[in-house]
């Protein structure tokens, strides 16, 4: 009995290699680019144990749980690390991170991250890639939220090490995820002797194996199915268009955030500024003596599916998440969290105005097409 999963024939080097490019061409990047067989949290953690180490000073910049996360790693490497946190619902500024330079010189490692879908907000990249470059740092990025929902661009903002996954915007799977990495990063990662080799966490290994051998033999059996889902990922992507992906991102977080407000209810956004909200996912407080985490369970008991979640630990109790990204980056699944969440708030004796939140996500949607 065959199987049409199971029974595949190996994944070749020179297929492997072909779906980097085009992953590579999604980026806009001259730079290798590396498919690692996991989750996006292995290039992210590999990357920062590849490039930092006792003698690095890095500015990490926490927007998010993502960012205190690195900070973590960071420290784990003997770095020494300079927290530069801003309020979850704002963005952090290219005039803050020049601030940050001119206190501490020192700085040559600059984490970041792009988007952060826990929080629901985005950063200035290309502004602040400026600064670091004028500065000589090296510049770490967390794309994995942001790529297919915003514009990514690597080279021209300046960026080392771009971690991105495709199980996000992307619609894409979550066992596979990439990185691009510019010379000056291969380079740092060789002169640390810190730097993971012979390890599941090592780029080195990768480059010396993989990319200088000419991607001629892969380092272990790749995650064929994963790879494979990649592929039709991107390909989907190329056929509709990165711009088309992205207006849709767009579309879906302007009608989440016009509805939120005309549904009333005490419902806000959770980041102030249309300009500093992240298009992949949009954050709501929940109005005053409701707990977020108990409304989105009242909300998803009448359609579990939606993709609407609670923040994380202590978010929980004010922050609501409607997750718009992929295949749910579309006005009807904004108009059906947008009702869930109105029935439920209604429920708990609220004033809401459902009708009005459908308008305004037509509205927000044509206005957007």
């Amino acid at each position: 009995m065959t199987h049409a999963f199971l029974d595949l024939p190996p994944l070749s080097a020179a297929h492997f290699a072909s779906i980097e490019d085009r992953v590579a061409r999604l980026l806009g990047t001259g730079q290798d680019v590396v498919i690692m067989q996991g989750e996006a949290l292995l290039p992210l953690e590999g990357a920062i144990r590849s490039a930092a180490g006792p003698g690095t000073v890095a500015l990490n910049v926490v927007t998010g749980p993502y960012g205190q996360t690195f900070g973590n790693w960071l420290r784990d490497c003997g770095a020494t690390v300079i927290d530069l946190a801003v309020p979850f619902h704002t963005a952090v500024t290219a005039e803050q991170i020049r601030e940050a330079f001119t206190e501490h010189p020192e700085i040559d490692f600059v984490s970041l991250v792009h988007a952060e879908a826990a929080t629901g907000n985005t950063n200035p990249v290309a502004e602040i890639g400026e600064v670091v470059r004028s500065h000589g740092a090296l510049f770490y990025l967390d794309a994995v939220a942001s790529i297919g929902a915003e514009p990514v661009l690597p080279d021209a903002w300046g960026v080392d090490l771009c971690v991105i996954g495709a199980q996000k915007a992307m619609g894409g799977p979550a066992g596979v995820s990439a990185v691009s990495v510019s010379e000056r990063a291969w380079a740092r990662m060789a002169a640390n002797p810190g730097a993971p080799r012979r390890s599941y966490l090592s780029l080195l290994d990768w480059k010396e194996r993989w990319v200088d051998g000419g991607r001629k033999a892969l380092l272990h059996a790749p995650a064929q199915l994963e790879m494979l889902a990649l592929e039709a990922c991107v390909e989907r992507i190329e056929a509709v268009g990165l711009d088309a992906v992205m207006a849709r991102h767009a579309s879906a977080a302007a009608a989440t955030r016009a509805g939120a407000v005309a549904l009333g209810g005490g419902l806000e956004p959770y980041v102030y500024e249309a300009s500093e909200a992240a298009p992949v996912a949009t954050t709501l407080r929940a109005p005053a003596g409701v707990v977020a985490s108990e409304l989105v369970a009242r909300a998803l008991e009448s359609d579990p599916t939606l993709p609407l979640a609670a923040g994380g630990g202590a978010l929980a109790k004010e922050m609501i998440r409607v997750n718009h990204y992929g295949v749910d980056a579309t006005a009807a699944v904004v108009q059906g969290c947008l009702a869930a969440l109105g029935a439920a708030l209604a429920e708990k004796g609220l004033t809401v105005d459902p009708e009005g939140a459908r308008q305004a996500v037509e509205d927000g949607t044509r206005r957007m097409t």
